[in-house]
């Protein structure tokens, strides 16, 4: 997933970027107007259409973050050891390296002498040293160029912030009505926060991503991960929020707990942040996102490097390459069996429709072996099939038959899916046969191939996985 900014958003780029390995996009709100995010989500669509991908859209909302009023368009850098003023002010009002304004009501009044300040993923860091009404005097302790509207870390506690805001269910109505596929919630810090998203959008909306960026969600992660559709660990403000030794651990019991509930995960922030600039990654970075594979993450997010880097493309190939190396290294027998014991050990705990689907899809991941089936093909209308076989990490290709193109798009955001879009059929024989035929079209089995076919039939209060066929091609 590339995150769409200015080095990006021409179609010739966007294009080369789905070429070199983008299954899916993320426009972010925090920057820029409704407007150029509405533009940059139609302009995607037709770069996809054009290259015939499914490629899946998120809309990062900006949530109740604290943000500085914007710096030149240059930037400004802050010197170490230098003073520098925080300010009330309006969005109108610039930031400079000496004086930076604050639009968030009731931030700076909250400043006391001894209190540290971060600026966006923390490189840059202040010491308010004196305080004044509408003013803090501040000492730089680490600089930094400081570009756009950088977020402000404060102390624990100073300001309450809820998620989503006003404003978040503002854009979320309009960018639902633009057919979005998926949006993030910013600042989640429980299952309520999600259920009032869903709410305001109504049924059949965008798939809901909650962004694990606080030790609050950390807290609540399950009935967080449980709420939401998909999730994210969004790294960069976690490390501003939590121990920052903490976060590797919480990554990981991240992953763990949305594969757990079969729900899509996102790794997020400063993967190859170094090719914001250089042609090259750190070997750090690569070892980074090489554990982020291992770990069971679904997909791997770039943020700065394709929105305002100096290569947008280098940094989606470099990604792919690391990705596939890492692939080919996982352990996926030893996954699968992981995954089947903590389902088997949890299935007491779930609704009856969860353990239909989860007994199902854990079967056609044994035919995988026991059967020799050469691909499994989950039928679907709205994608929980699929996700549910594709948290078992199977080694044969997986192929999502969906009639929904939102569908097949919010599934480029998974694991290992290939999606196609199907006709509506109304029968399960006709669902079958059609699947195993958009199977065959695609090259992804042949004749004499076994075949297993997942598929889904309506159950109240929730759809469940019911079905598991074994089909031989002929």
């Amino acid at each position: 997933m590339a995150t769409v900014g200015p080095a990006s958003e021409a179609p010739e780029v966007l294009a080369a970027m789905i070429g070199a390995g983008m299954t899916a996009a993320r426009i972010s709100l925090s920057h820029g107007s409704l407007d150029e995010a509405l533009a940059r989500l139609a302009r995607l669509r037709r770069v996809a259409a054009e290259a015939g991908t499914h490629t899946g859209v998120l809309a990062d909302l900006p949530g109740p973050k604290v943000r500085t009023c914007p710096f030149p368009e240059d930037g400004a850098r802050l010197l170490g050891g230098a003073p520098v003023d925080l300010v009330v002010g309006d969005e109108a009002d610039p930031s400079t390296a000496g004086t930076i304004a604050v639009a968030h009501p009731g931030v700076v009044e909250t400043l006391a002498p001894g209190d540290r300040v971060l600026l966006g993923d923390g490189g840059i860091e202040l010491l308010v040293v004196a305080e004044g009404s509408r003013r803090a005097r501040c000492e730089v302790v680490s600089g930094g160029l400081a570009t756009g509207r950088p977020g402000l870390a404060l102390p624990p506690g100073r300001v309450e912030l809820s998620s989503p805001t006003h404003e978040d269910l503002r854009l979320l109505e309009v960018l639902a009505e633009h057919d979005v596929d998926a949006v993030a919630i910013s600042f989640v810090r429980s299952g309520a926060d999600i259920d009032r998203a869903r709410d305001h959008v109504g049924p059949g909306g965008p798939m809901l991503v909650a962004k694990i960026e606080t030790q609050e969600a950390v807290d609540a992660l399950e009935e967080i991960v449980a709420t939401g559709d998909a999730v994210m660990v969004a790294r960069g403000d976690l490390g501003l929020r939590c121990r920052l030794e903490d976060v590797p651990h919480h990554q990981k019991r991240i992953i763990r707990t949305g594969v757990a509930y079969g729900r899509q995960v996102i790794t997020a922030t400063q993967m190859l942040e170094s090719m914001v600039r250089s042609p090259t990654p750190t070997r750090a970075e690569v070892s980074d996102v090489a554990n982020a594979v291992f770990d069971g993450t679904s997909a791997l997010m770039l943020s700065g490097e394709t929105a305002v880097g100096r290569d947008p493309v280098a940094a989606v190939a470099t990604m792919a390459r690391v990705a596939a190396r890492a692939e080919r290294e996982f352990d996926y027998e030893g996954w699968g069996r992981s995954v089947g014991r903590q389902q088997h050990a949890e299935a007491r705990g779930y609704p009856m429709p969860q353990r239909i689907t989860s007994a199902i899809s854990a079967a056609a991941w044994r035919a995988t072996n026991d059967a020799d089936v050469a691909a499994i093909i989950a039928c679907t209308e709205g994608g929980s099939t699929p996700r549910a076989i594709s948290r078992f990490r199977p080694t044969v290709p997986l192929l999502a038959a969906t009639p929904s193109p939102r569908t097949a798009r919010q599934l480029s955001m998974g694991w290992g899916i290939e999606a196609v879009v199907v006709d509506r059929q109304s029968t399960t024989d006709d669902i079958v046969w059609f699947a195993v035929a958009a199977a065959a079209e695609r090259g992804v089995v042949r004749t004499g191939d076994l075949v297993a076919v997942l598929v889904g039939s309506p159950a109240e209060p929730e759809p469940a996985t019911d079905t598991l066929r074994l089909v031989r091609v002929r």
